[in-house]
């Protein structure tokens, strides 16, 4: 079975992740997926196959006989897609690209290269694409459906390896992926993460990340007596909002460059609530962001009183790099075994995280490659299958120089 054969079975199940249960995993539908896994890896012959009772899937393959001192590898991806477009009742459809626009069935909408430009590399591909309503789920279902068509590979062709360890998590795509990974259970000593991406790429420098939310409470009175006693809370939210760098949002940033990114604002005269991501890819600008945050509310609380504004940061992840640089070898076999396939190696700093990067400060050193997954948290998102199949080529040309 090819990969995106894989990957469209696995989009149809509806496993959206959600930050508002406080529950782990946050949606009790990611299950589905993560049985329906354990009993495909069992078909593979991962005996041990098994989900935990936060939905982790783990399994692990044996060394094959003369492999058995070589590193133990993981290959890891997870099984939620983002809450910021729906993934429930999701059509794939297989497009042979031959160029130009493809209209999306539903929901009006085109893919056209004059917006998405790499469309126009991938003339003669095998595409499969949203119906236009829903994202695809190729974040990460691809990685999934490349991991386990190369266990496929590996099996069917008896190909020799050293231990190998399978992880699939849920709710990477609200931050918790890495929550309660079993990193000693899983028994690697080093392992790659399969998420997002274009065949190829090769990421382990990433945004460090933190949230914060604020509460800001007002006094509300009638207007018509306002004069000296109002404090009109969402007044003071587009304060704060203004105290911030207007040129460094997302929308004005690109490379390595951070930013604060407004994600949600509510409220009343009475009470207001704002929550931002901060993310830099550089620790002291970081930690200045983080300090730009709590100046601008102390700097209103001495304007409307003390308690006006309460600001709660909390770090999200890190910048795995520094945990990767002493491994470099997972990098460079990364681009040999990229070279292998065919395709080019491209090493991008990640403007977002993987719970590779959580991973990395856990004591489990894991660089992210590409799936063949494009446009992803979007209706636009499309794999192409000719791509999936050189990610799967790419992790067993890996998983063949760590059994060397």
């Amino acid at each position: 079975m090819r990969a995106y054969e894989r990957l469209i079975r696995y989009a149809r199940v509806h496993t959206t992740s959600s930050d508002r249960t406080g529950t782990h995993p946050s949606t009790a539908r990611q299950f589905d997926l993560a049985r329906l896994l354990v009993e495909e890896m069992k078909q593979l012959g991962i005996a041990d196959a098994r989900v935990d009772e936060h939905c982790y899937v783990y399994g692990t393959l044996p060394a094959t006989p003369g492999c058995e001192d070589k590193p133990a590898l993981g290959l890891i991806a997870h099984m939620d897609t983002a809450p910021s477009a729906s993934g429930e009742n999701v059509q794939p459809q297989v497009v042979e690209y031959t160029g130009g626009d493809i209209p999306l069935p539903a929901g009006g909408k085109v893919l056209s290269p004059r917006q998405f430009p790499v469309m126009d590399t991938l003339v003669g591909h095998t595409l499969v694409t949203t119906d236009g309503t829903t994202l695809l789920g190729g974040d990460d279902k691809a990685g999934i459906a490349d991991i386990l068509t190369a266990i496929e590979h590996i099996q069917t062709e008896q190909l020799p390896h050293g231990k190998l360890c399978i992880g699939f998590t849920p709710d990477e795509e609200i931050g918790e992926g890495a929550d309660l990974f079993d990193v000693e259970g899983f028994g690697a000593d080093f392992a790659y993460t399969v998420d997002g991406g274009a065949a190829g790429e090769i990421e382990y420098q990433n945004f460090n990340a933190a949230s914060a939310k604020l509460e800001i409470t007002g006094f509300s009175v009638h207007p018509g007596s306002a004069k000296n006693l109002l404090v009109n809370a969402l007044t003071v939210a587009t304060q704060l909002h203004g105290l911030l760098p207007a040129s460094e949002a997302p929308e004005h940033t690109e490379g390595t460059e951070g930013f604060y990114m407004l994600e949600e604002i509510s409220g009343t005269p009475a009470r207001a609530h704002m929550e931002y991501i901060l993310r830099d890819h550089d620790a002291a600008k970081f930690a200045r962001r983080k300090e730009t945050m709590r100046r601008a509310a102390d700097f209103l609380n001495a304007r409307w009183g003390e308690g006006t504004v309460q600001l709660t940061i909390t770090d999200s992840y890190y910048n795995m790099e520094e945990k990767i640089l002493p491994h470099f070898h997972l990098v460079e076999n990364a681009r040999a075994a990229t070279l292998a396939a065919g395709a080019q190696p491209v090493t991008v700093p990640v403007r977002g995280g993987t719970d590779g990067a959580r991973l990395s400060f856990m004591g489990l050193p894991c660089p992210n490659l590409g799936t063949g997954d494009f446009n992803c948290h979007g209706e636009c998102e499309f794999v192409s299958a000719q791509q999936m199949d050189q990610v799967v080529q790419i992790l067993l040309n890996i998983i063949e120089l760590y059994s060397k």
